[in-house]
């Protein structure tokens, strides 16, 4: 016998901006790190998971960027691990390229 339970969230306003802010860092990481690593190949070299995290802690520290540790390093790590699946499934040709990820254009309800 299968079972499936539906459960539905309701965040409060302020976890709704936590979430926000969450996301979003999220998405900045997994985009500097798309850059960084696309950047490396057009010059030569070859940029993976543990070069992208240790350049991240360094990020972290800059001044323009410390808004990331506002939030969980948990969430920015896996962003860094998601862009490396996505790399692997590309050059194992089940996937296209990695793309950047946008911001939505209209709030999802």
């Amino acid at each position: 016998m299968k079972q499936r339970w539906t459960f539905r969230c309701y965040p409060t306003p302020e976890q709704e901006q936590h979430l926000a802010r969450t996301f979003g860092c999220a998405r900045y990481v997994w985009n500097w790190a798309l850059r960084l690593r696309s950047d490396g190949f057009r010059a030569g070299q070859r940029i993976g998971y543990p070069a992208t995290d240790r350049r991240m802690t360094v990020l972290k520290k800059q001044p323009e960027t410390a808004w990331l540790n506002d939030v969980s390093s948990v969430v920015l790590q896996q962003s860094l691990r998601d862009l490396q699946v996505a790399f692997s499934n590309f050059f194992d040709k089940r996937a296209a390229y990695p793309a950047i990820r946008d911001f939505p254009s209209t709030p999802r309800a």
